[in-house]
C-alpha cells in the first residue's frame, strides 16, 4: 500500500468522517486498474488544483471497453470502492495509462469493499451516513 501506515489510515478515517475529503466518480474498469494494475493517473478533460486524498467512487454506467468482458462487467459499481491521493495534475506523463488532456497523478491507492451511494460529476461531497461507512471501512484496512 505504498507509504500508508496504520497511523495515516486512522487519521484518514477521521478526516473522511468529518467530511473533509471529496469523492470523484470513475467508470469501471479504471478503479480496478488503479487498485490492482498500477494505473497511476486519472485522465480528465479538465484540470484540478486539488492535491491529497480523495474517495474513489465507481460509477454505475459501464464504459464501452467492458461490454463483452464478463470479469469487467462483474466489477463493483454504484458506490465507493477505495481511496487514492492526487499528487499532481499534468498535461503529459510517461505512463502507459496517460492519454490526456489532463492527468491527475495518483499515489497510495487502496481498495475498499463497495459502499453503495450515488455519484456526481466532478469532485463531490458524500452524505454523512455514507462518510461514516467509508471511515469504518478505512479503519479495517491492514497496511
Amino acid at each position: 500500500m505504498g507509504g500508508v501506515s496504520m497511523v495515516d489510515l486512522i487519521a484518514l478515517a477521521e478526516r473522511v468522517a468529518a467530511g473533509e475529503i471529496k469523492a470523484l466518480s470513475i467508470k469501471q474498469p479504471y478503479p480496478h486498474h488503479i487498485f490492482h494494475d498500477g494505473k497511476d493517473v486519472e485522465n480528465r478533460d479538465w484540470p484540478t488544483n486539488g492535491r491529497g486524498w480523495f474517495i474513489v467512487h465507481a460509477g454505475v454506467s459501464k464504459s464501452e471497453l467492458d461490454k463483452d468482458d464478463e470479469r469487467e462487467m462483474a466489477m463493483p459499481r454504484g458506490g465507493v470502492v477505495g481511496m487514492a491521493r492526487i499528487v499532481d495534475c499534468v498535461r503529459e506523463m510517461d505512463s502507459r495509462w496517460f492519454f490526456g488532456k489532463f492527468g491527475f497523478v495518483l499515489r497510495d491507492a487502496f481498495p475498499l469493499p463497495l459502499i453503495q451511494c450515488r455519484g456526481q460529476l466532478g469532485f463531490f461531497s458524500l452524505e454523512a451516513e455514507t462518510l461514516q461507512l467509508v471511515a469504518a471501512a478505512i479503519r479495517e484496512v491492514k497496511p
